[in-house]
């Protein structure tokens, strides 16, 4: 018997005999527990104790008959009581106490009042309040040596071993400890075992009891380890670190506690009736038993997988349809789910329709980063607009895995415009339910998402001038103003030419806004956010760069030392521009940089076709020369114009067959866009199409190009010298004439022999002369028949079609077509000698062999 059953008894016990003062219950309960006495293990029958109180009794014959009609009316505890009477009957001390203290009773109640007998009633009829006053007063005239022998007596009773008494006596008794068991509390033949980690909990039953009523008994104690398993889950996931879909899914297991309690207090107050056996008990617990186990598995399975959040909502979501046969367990795991998704549908509802998270347990599909939207101006990447808010796999409901990424686009949508200083709320706001029908909360988000879309989208396409912003950089990033360009290059050209750490920015800065202010470029609203920016490399080392970037070459690149002498401020220049928020997310620096490297490939074509001009009109005082002294510049003059006609054609190609087209079609789309998806896509597409339609994107293509340039910016270096000592010659000589004799003689010879000895300077650089240009010419050839062999296997191999075009304009009049064509079989025969000749087959060999 535990210390609380002792209290309890002992404190009944106090309260029916109306005992006051002493040491209380306290004092008896410590002599209790002293004199606690072992396990009785031999077997005492009521009988011989109903015999020994009819030996002493002087009515024998009545008090068997009163025995026999309680034991057939079930009388709860009356063989115990039988054993305390014939206990009390051996007990001579105890005998003569009593008698004495009922005298002593007697005599005082004769001198108050009249000399009157009292006789107790019978057991058929009730105690009158005055005879229940009596009986209290007598008993409470009993000292407290007599109260302690009672309860010490008691006790023994208490702990004499069910085993050994009938089969009613037993069943009874474990009535009883069923109805504590089922509520979670030790009975004293059942008894619960500790639980190790996360198994469920077992009970020990009394190996004495009946067999019969034992398996009846282990029937029923599931039913206890359900109760158990649900009570430690509702106690622990109770606790505020796991999450408001756990609270909410232990607050309906509560309640549906709250029914079994209710339950197990209805068969205790028909076992106190005395009308509730073990079959009834059986028959009864069978409807709650379908539920706790339910209710059992799913704690168990939460708890094991350690469910938070989404994962919660998954795991009885699967449950609910996997009842599908059963009614009664699908309608009951549906309610879990609809109480446990209610506060996981508030959170959705304010990330859909106002684009705000609320998610203090991170439970949410939804996680929010600590980004700032302003570095999207210096980040180099989507970082902002892809990494911002995140989806997180395993947070996700299975029932909303396929709406996720709409859900996310949803909330990012409306949190955009909310940052720009605007709050906006879906109207068409409802309360999402979950429900088996997928459709009601399907149609509930694709709403908000369309109107989430639209808003964010007439905001950047309305308000922020998205596609005037797209123009404006057309205009500077792809060259679009041709006249700005001329303008700013005829200003910029000598302070372009210095080294990058000579220049001042400032000035530059000042360039640019005179080029703007006198050329079409006027007319521009967003001019003003046109800056200038001074690059750490050429744009040909930028771009191998970029594209050795998750390869094998990346640390190489990136480690190599430059190669190239300080470069001026025509290889480091390029523009840059001002985007804002919320116009950053689609012009992001990412997207910049892509714009950069275009126009910075263009505007080094630009470059060279510039030079090759003013070699062109340097080579205008060729005229003055005689005819013979002029052969040697024909190579030369030649040799330019291919190298002219190639970088026009190279631009041609880029700016109308490229960007263009390009730019038409992403325009088309934009006003097709629903959203600002669409809109991000159309625009890297587009981005993405000029940087590999311009051959930016393919290493050997880009490579060749570079030594074509730097083999024309050579030539003309090579050409504007030889023109500048010609013309020094040219001002000495001429110098020589003005300051000689003004005898018409004289000066004739003068002239005479100027001509012959420029045919004879002529003469002896001619042969340098020559050869230089022959190897200009020889290097260019090669490389451009480089050029136009790969092209070719690009746009076969590849389906690079665009790129056939640029053949078709170089090789305009089928001058290398059969080079080419030489090069094509020169590369098959390579390719068949290195392949292994096929091995002849095998001779025949006899099997007797």
């Amino acid at each position: 018997m535990s210390e609380f059953r002792i209290h309890h008894d002992v404190n009944e016990l106090l309260s029916l005999l109306h005992v006051r003062g002493g040491e209380g219950a306290e004092g008896y309960i410590d002599l209790l527990q002293k004199h606690r006495t072992p396990y009785v293990t031999t077997t005492v029958s009521s009988h011989s104790a109903k015999v020994k109180i009819a030996e002493f009794s002087e009515t024998p014959d009545d008090f068997l008959r009163k025995y026999d009609e309680l034991k057939s009316k079930n009388v709860r505890n009356l063989d115990p009581l039988v054993y305390l009477l014939s206990k009390l009957s051996e007990d001579k001390e105890m005998l003569q106490c009593l008698q004495q203290n009922a005298k002593e009773r007697s005599e005082s109640s004769a001198n108050t009042t009249s000399t009157t007998s009292y006789t107790l009633p019978s057991t058929t009829t009730k105690m009158s309040m005055q005879e229940l006053d009596e009986l209290r007063k007598k008993l409470g005239a009993m000292n407290h040596l007599v109260l302690l022998w009672c309860v010490l007596q008691l006790s023994v009773i208490l702990r004499f071993p069910t085993g050994t008494m009938p089969l009613s006596s037993q069943e009874q008794a474990l009535l009883e400890d069923l109805l504590f068991v089922l509520i979670g509390v030790d009975g004293r033949d059942i008894t619960a075992q500790p639980v190790l980690g996360r198994q469920n909990r077992s009970f020990i039953v009394n190996p004495t009891l009946d067999m019969s009523i034992k398996e009846l008994v282990n029937r029923i104690l599931p039913v206890a380890s359900y109760f158990s398993t649900i009570t430690r889950f509702v106690e622990e996931k109770s606790s505020f670190e796991y999450g408001q879909v756990n609270h909410a899914l232990t607050a309906a297991m509560r309640t549906l506690m709250k029914e079994y309690m209710i339950l197990v207090t209805q068969l205790e107050h028909l076992h106190r009736q005395g009308l509730l056996s073990l079959q009834k008990l059986w028959f009864y617990i069978q409807p709650p038993m379908r539920t706790m186990e339910i209710l059992a598995s799913i704690a168990s399975s939460v708890d094991k997988g350690d469910c938070m959040g989404g994962s919660t909502l998954s795991l009885l979501h699967d449950r609910t349809f996997n009842f599908t046969g059963d009614s009664q367990a699908q309608e009951l795991c549906l309610y879990l789910t609809k109480a446990a998704s209610v506060p996981y549908f508030e959170i959705l509802e304010k990330w859909i329709y106002r684009g705000i998270i609320n998610d203090p347990y991170s439970e949410f599909m939804v996680e929010e980063h600590e980004l700032q939207k302003e570095k999207i101006q210096e980040d180099y990447n989507d970082k902002y607009w892809d990494q911002r808010y995140t989806i997180i796999q395993h947070r996700i409901p299975s029932f909303l895995q396929k709406m996720a990424d709409k859900i996310l686009s949803t909330g990012k949508y409306l949190n955009v415009v909310r940052e720009c200083g605007r709050d906006v709320t879906c109207p068409e706001a409802k309360e999402v339910l979950y429900t088996l029908k997928e459709r009601v909360y399907v149609e509930q988000i694709e709403k908000a998402y369309n109107y989430a879309s639209k808003v964010l989208l007439n905001f950047l396409m309305e308000e922020k001038e998205l596609v005037s912003r797209l123009r404006s950089i057309k205009h500077y990033f792809l060259m679009d103003k041709g006249d700005f360009f001329v303008h700013f290059m005829d200003l910029t050209e000598e302070e372009l030419k210095r080294p990058v750490d000579d220049i001042v920015p400032s000035r530059l800065e000042a360039l640019l806004e005179l080029a703007l202010r006198m050329s079409t470029a006027n007319t521009d609203p967003f001019k003003d956010d046109l800056k200038i920016e001074l690059m750490p490399h050429n744009v040909i080392t930028q771009l191998l760069r970029v594209l050795a970037i998750e390869t094998k070459q990346e640390k190489a690149v990136i480690n190599a030392e430059p190669t190239e002498a300080a470069h001026t401020g025509l290889e480091a220049f390029s523009f840059d521009y001002i985007v804002k928020w919320p116009l950053s997310l689609i012009i992001n620096r990412k997207a910049l940089t892509r714009y950069q490297m275009l126009f910075r490939h263009i505007f080094h074509c630009k470059h060279v076709e510039r030079l090759l001009c003013n070699v062109w009109i340097t080579n205008k005082d060729a005229k003055q020369h005689s005819l013979h002294s002029t052969k040697w510049f024909a190579a030369a003059f030649a040799l330019r114009q291919r190298m002219l006609n190639f970088v026009q054609n190279i631009q041609y190609y880029m700016m109308f067959e490229v960007m263009e087209p390009t730019w038409h079609i992403m325009e088309n789309n934009l006003k097709s866009a629903s959203n600002i998806d669409d809109v991000l896509c159309h625009h890297t597409s587009f981005l993405d199409n000029c940087l590999k339609d311009c051959m930016l994107t393919n290493q050997e293509l880009l490579k060749i190009f570079s030594r074509l340039m730097s083999d024309c910016i050579a030539f003309t270096n090579h050409m504007q010298s030889f023109s500048q000592s010609m013309s020094l010659d040219r001002l000495s000589l001429e110098h020589a004439a003005t300051d000689g004799s003004r005898d018409p003689l004289l000066r004739a010879a003068t002239k005479v022999g100027a001509s012959a000895a420029e045919l004879a300077d002529a003469l002896k650089s001619g042969g340098g002369f020559e050869a230089a240009i022959g190897r200009f010419d020889s290097n260019f050839s090669s490389m451009l028949l480089d050029l136009l062999d790969k092209l070719s296997i690009y746009s076969t191999n590849d389906c690079e079609h665009s790129m056939i075009n640029i053949i078709y304009r170089l090789d305009f009049n089928g001058f290398y077509t059969e080079r080419l064509s030489r090069m094509a079989i020169e590369r098959s025969q390579k390719a068949y000698l290195k392949c292994p000749p096929p091995r002849p087959p095998p001779p025949c060999s006899s099997r007797l062999q």
